[in-house]
């Protein structure tokens, strides 16, 4: 059997950073898990966003949140009634991990929130985006063969696109047995640690099951003079 590793943590010091960008010896433990729960917490809220990536920085009473989507006016709202909103709910949201985790102890009342929303420029070169799009149009019911296509074709027509890849599996169209299916145009160098693959999973609720959707999309090799984007 194969092993299999994820495009972005092979690649961490290389091409890619850290998604938490802080250190604690004396509670790693806690802050690692309050990370997890809180973007696993902030994926699931704001699904129709389309979310690609939530960056963590910590300060001794600072905690940045950092949320890159190429629907930023979904999330800030008019006026930034909505980014405001959010920051109450994260809020509320941890002291709940706080006290389920019993180390509510060991932080402070009151933590100071910043968040930042940045948009995707070009979000047919996210991986994380395109996914999302290609799960909505699983979820009606569109013909699987017929929405990768037309992903692959929306990417491939980006110059700075050199492959792309998107997998597919699941009970595709409603049939009785899950299988897998997948296209590719370009190159997809996995193996090359230069390489600048963004990755990215979804899946899509459909009525007769989950259908998994990855999606690689390959942008070139980035050299030490260069910095992945």
């Amino acid at each position: 059997m194969t092993h299999r590793v994820h495009p972005y943590i092979f690649r961490i010091g290389h091409v890619t950073n850290w998604k938490s960008r802080w250190f604690s010896m004396k509670q790693y433990a806690e802050f690692l898990r309050d990370d997890t729960l809180l973007r696993a917490w902030l994926h699931k809220k704001l699904v129709k966003s389309f979310v690609s990536d939530i960056d963590i920085e910590r300060s001794p009473n600072t905690l940045h949140i950092i949320i890159r989507t190429s629907r930023p006016g979904f999330i800030i709202g008019r006026g930034g009634e909505g980014s405001t909103k959010l920051k109450t709910e994260i809020q509320k949201q941890l002291m709940t991990i706080w006290k389920r985790s019993g180390w509510k102890k060991t932080y402070p009342e009151k933590r100071e929130i910043k968040l930042t929303i940045e948009e995707i420029k070009t979000p047919s070169m996210d991986a994380a985006t395109v996914a999302q799009g290609i799960a909505e149009d699983l979820e009606k019911r569109l013909p699987f063969r017929r929405v990768m296509k037309q992903a692959i074709e929306k990417v491939s027509a980006n110059k700075e696109a050199k492959g792309v890849k998107i997998a597919l599996s699941g009970r595709l169209d409603g049939s009785e047995m899950a299988r897998f299916e997948w296209a590719k145009e370009g190159r997809i160098p996995l193996q090359t640690l230069r390489a600048h693959i963004n990755y990215a999973q979804r899946e899509a609720l459909c009525t007769y099951g989950i259908i998994g959707v990855k999606v690689w999309i390959y942008k070139g090799e980035v050299f030490a003079d260069k910095s992945a984007k």
